[in-house]
């Protein structure tokens, strides 16, 4: 039996009854009691009563010595009565065979039997004899059996109930019958004559009843001695069970026994190893999962737990008694957790109790928990770190970045080269490295960028085929992955690569390419685990990349549309010098655009726009406003006309698209319209919610010229304003729209005094300078298109225009020929004399007849030969057939034939009409 330690008071939730009432508080108790107060004081022993009652130990052994004291008794009184009986039968036989030979011998007798009446004479005799010999009847009787003599008078000369044969033959019987007064036992002697002859019978009986009297002597010294008996088991009884209530704490026998069975069962099913040991270091219990951990022998008990063959530390930690609180211990190949406290703490037994759990599998667990953690852990940053961009091949540096070290020692993410373009892949085609990242730089593995094609056997070739992952955990027993490259698979085996896993990018239907993750640190091969973690790992950046795949796509294609929309060469002309650059954003594009349009008078626009938004929506809203703005500049409309015009145009498509319920309104954009002329050096410029030019004059400084800040277009309801700015020759014109100056992080006027800070470190030529602002201004990764045009201004020397003042005189048109005449010969022109002086003719003449003054000539040598005349009138000529019954009508027919293009453009005072011939 196990040993409780420490059990201090502790009681079962069941109690016997009157244990319960004993116990019981307050007024009820005291009723209780005052009711029992007639019960003799030794009833109200509680040992006494706990005996009685029949639960405890003592009231089971109380019980047992009242039987055996009962079964002593009647095992006496039947030994007695069966005694009684025994001696009673035997008095009587004799009794009974004595009477009826004293009688049959007796005097008188035989003589009797002779007589004619022998009642008469044996009657009286044989009842005086009955009485004083106390037996119950002596009957005399013929050889027939007939009575002569009876107790009872009227059974004389009846048949004798008995026996009489063996006593006719002269034998005495004695027996036992039923008779009818009752069990008897009787004798029949035979009355026998001299010469032997039986001449009658005598028969005596008597009773057993009348017998007895011994039994009823004895029998009450047997009771009391029981009695006595009792008294002492139940007085013994009482001792016995208040002492055991006092060492059992008042348990029972059967909570004695539920106790040990719970705490025999608990003791040697729990899994932690349970020790018990004494103050002197004797180990007193060990549960069965003790021994099995500190490998005990079968007689460890109440051996010193120094002598039972454990590991000093172990042996002298649980000999110490100390307490300790999971202190490890290493016990032969396992891990024990060892917690151990005193047994005395709360008046218990002196002594110590430790627990020992197996904390090798829990390490291992632990292990294998930590490792889990560290794959959600890295499937997390996967998912945060993987994907922050739009690029195919930045998003697949980000996968191989973030798997390295923490899964991988290398990684190569190999793609179809379709893709890489945002198109769909081409299965079967070759594929390039994308990325490649590593725990160092001189892996043998194929560098960035080389195209490669998988042989059949590969496990990258089979993983394309079949769409699954592919594990080889030992890479110089992979004759299909050694067939690819057999150099440069062995320069990987000699360099300690040794295992590998290969997972499609799979992104839908669509197979992108093949992930690898490489091994040669850990000796350990890649496992199942860690192929299910590598395809996760595979499968979340797959999105991404597939994601950054379509935006490529969609992005090709809106850039593709932009640049189309915008000018792929400069036209040529001889005012600005120019340079531009053109980005577009990163995350979409945008409606930037430019443009350099050739005007009448060897003047040049400069235009630059942003539409509000991203997308192809803005990229085609952008080309309608380009168009827009070159058919308004063949006008010649001032700035601030052609602004206005545009404003009409956005406010009817956003209007248009608003009715049509379209999902995305142009909600405005933002323009400046600038006009150089290279013979005054005046530049007029009009902005309609655009950032302000930014002049560089010769001398390198730079300014903001003060230019009147129009709204938006299509907001309509105000006007704009035209600028005047005279700009020097080499000055460095600067337009430019709002992704280079402002951004999410910084605002506008930060943007501008960096803008000023480049301007002014720049180099001379206009490329220098698109080279300098973009170096210092452009973010890494443009959250907008960025359009940036600089123009250096050129003038037109005074040998190279020619200009007469002109009377409202036909007859002075031949002073303008011959005007004309001269300066082409000076310019070494002579072979445009004769269509030059038409056209001047021609056009004079038209501003003399329907003009009026002042009236002015002027003639400009550029990249061709500009003829303009100058009036004051408003009216301008059209084009037109003449009939063949008309005097005229035939000037500006033959104008347009002869020049190779001319026009009208209108000015503040009048107007202008022109012509330009190319130069031969």
């Amino acid at each position: 039996m196990v040993r409780l330690l420490g059990r201090t008071g502790t009681r079962s939730a069941r109690r016997p009854s009157d244990q319960r009432a004993q116990r019981a508080p307050g007024p009820a108790r005291e009723a209780r009691e005052r009711t029992d107060g007639s019960r003799s004081s030794w009833w109200r022993s509680p040992g006494l009563r706990s005996a009685l009652g029949g639960r405890s130990v003592a009231g089971q052994v109380f019980v047992l010595q009242v039987v055996i004291v009962l079964l002593l008794v009647v095992a006496a009184v039947v030994a007695l009565v069966l005694q009684v009986q025994h001696d009673s039968t035997q008095e009587a036989r004799s009794r009974s065979l004595a009477v009826a030979q004293t009688f049959a011998n007796g005097p008188g007798t035989r003589a009797a039997l002779s007589a004619p009446n022998p009642t008469a004479l044996l009657q009286p005799r044989a009842e005086a004899a009955r009485k004083a010999a106390h037996v119950d009847f002596i009957v005399v009787m013929n050889t027939d059996g007939i009575r002569y003599t009876h107790p009872k008078p009227d059974r004389i000369g009846k048949k004798f109930v008995g026996t009489t044969e063996p006593a006719l033959a002269g034998d005495t019987v004695v027996e036992e019958i039923n008779g009818t007064i009752g069990r008897l036992v009787q004798a029949v002697v035979p009355v026998k004559a001299p010469d032997g002859t039986v001449v009658g019978l005598v028969s005596a009986g008597i009773t057993t009843k009348n017998v007895g009297g011994v039994a009823n002597r004895q029998l009450p010294l047997v009771l009391v001695a029981a009695a006595a008996g009792l008294a002492l088991a139940t007085a013994g009884t009482a001792l016995v069970s208040g002492r055991l209530l006092r060492q059992t704490h008042g348990l029972g026998p059967r909570e004695m026994t539920r106790m040990y069975e719970h705490h025999d069962a608990v003791l040697h099913s729990v899994r932690e190893g349970v020790i018990i040991v004494s103050d002197e270091g004797d180990l007193l219990l060990a549960n069965d999962e003790a021994h099995r951990l500190l490998d005990l022998p079968e007689d460890a008990e109440r051996r010193h737990v120094l002598d039972l063959g454990l590991d000093p530390d172990t042996a002298g930690l649980l000999a110490s008694g100390r307490i300790a609180t999971d202190e490890v211990h290493l016990v032969g190949d396992r891990l024990l957790a060892i917690n151990q406290r005193p047994t005395d703490l709360k008046g218990g037994p002196s002594g110590s109790v430790a627990t020992l759990r197996d904390s090798t599998e829990l390490r291992a667990l632990s292990g294998r928990a930590e490792v889990a953690r560290e794959h959600l852990t890295l499937l997390y940053d996967a998912g945060v770190g993987v994907g922050t961009t739009l690029d195919v091949t930045r998003t697949a540096e980000e996968l191989a970045e973030v798997s390295v070290p923490r899964f991988a020692d290398f990684t190569t993410v190999d793609l179809y080269d379709p893709v890489l373009s945002g198109e769909d892949p081409e299965p079967g085609s070759a594929l390039r490295r994308a990325a490649s990242s590593g725990i160092r730089k001189d892996a043998p593995l194929y560098p960035v960028g080389e195209q490669i094609r998988f042989v059949a056997s590969s496990p990258q070739a089979h993983s394309l085929r079949t769409g699954r992952p592919v594990l080889e955990p030992r890479l110089e027993a992979a004759p299909g992955w050694l067939a690819q490259d057999l150099e440069r698979t062995e320069q990987v085996v000699e360099y300690g690569i040794h295992s590998l896993i290969t997972v499609p990018v799979r992104a839908g239907a669509l197979l992108l390419g093949v992930v690898n993750f490489w091994r040669s640190e850990k000796a350990e091969p890649f496992d199942a685990e860690e192929l299910a973690l590598a395809e996760e790992l595979v499968a979340r950046a797959a999105v991404s990349i597939d994601n950054a795949r379509r935006y490529t796509r969609e992005h090709s294609m809106a850039v593709t549309l932009q640049r189309s929309l915008l000018p792929r060469s400069l036209p040529e002309q001889s005012a600005l010098d120019i340079a531009y650059r053109y980005l577009p954003a990163q995350a979409g594009v945008g409606g930037d655009w430019f443009d350099v349009l050739p005007l009448s008078g060897a003047r040049v626009a400069l235009v630059v726009g942003d539409v509000v938004g991203h997308g192809l929506h803005a990229a085609a809203t952008m080309g309608r406003l380009r168009t827009a703005v070159h058919n308004f500049s063949a006008l010649d409309l001032p700035p601030d006309e052609l602004l206005g015009l545009l404003d009409e145009m956005v406010g009817r498509i956003d209007q248009h698209e608003t009715d049509n319920g379209g999902s995305a309104p142009v909600a405005g954009a933002t323009c400046l319209y600038a006009i150089y002329d290279p013979v005054s050096r005046h530049c007029l410029v009009a902005r309609a919610g655009h950032p302000p030019p930014a002049v560089i004059r010769p001398d390198g400084s730079v300014a903001f010229p003060d230019v009147a800040a129009g709204p938006p277009l299509g907001l309509g309801g105000l006007p704009f304003e035209t600028s005047d700015l005279v700009l020097d020759e080499g000055s460095r014109l600067v337009l430019y729209t709002d992704g280079l100056v402002e951004d999410r992080e910084r605002d506008i006027d930060t943007g501008l005094a960096e803008l000023r800070t480049a301007l002014e470190e720049a180099g001379e030529s206009p490329e220098e300078t698109c080279r300098a602002v973009v170096d210092v201004r452009l973010p890494a990764r443009p959250s907008d298109d960025i359009a940036l045009i600089v123009a250096r201004t050129r003038a037109l020397g005074a040998e190279r225009v020619a200009e007469w003042q002109v009377p409202a005189d036909p007859a002075a048109v031949a002073d303008v020929r011959a005007s004309v005449t001269r300066r082409l010969a000076q310019w070494g022109l002579d072979e445009l004399t004769f269509t030059t002086e038409l056209i001047l003719s021609e056009l004079v003449t038209n501003a003399i007849r329907y003009g009026s003054e002042p009236i002015r000539v002027r003639m400009l040598r550029d990249r061709a030969l500009i003829c303009e005349v100058f009036d004051s009138s408003d009216t301008s000529p059209h084009l037109r057939y003449a009939a063949t019954t008309d005097e005229g009508g035939r000037g500006l027919f033959l104008v347009a034939q002869l020049a190779e293009r001319w026009g009208t453009r209108y000015m503040p005072t009048g107007k202008v009409i022109w012509a330009e011939q190319p130069l031969p």
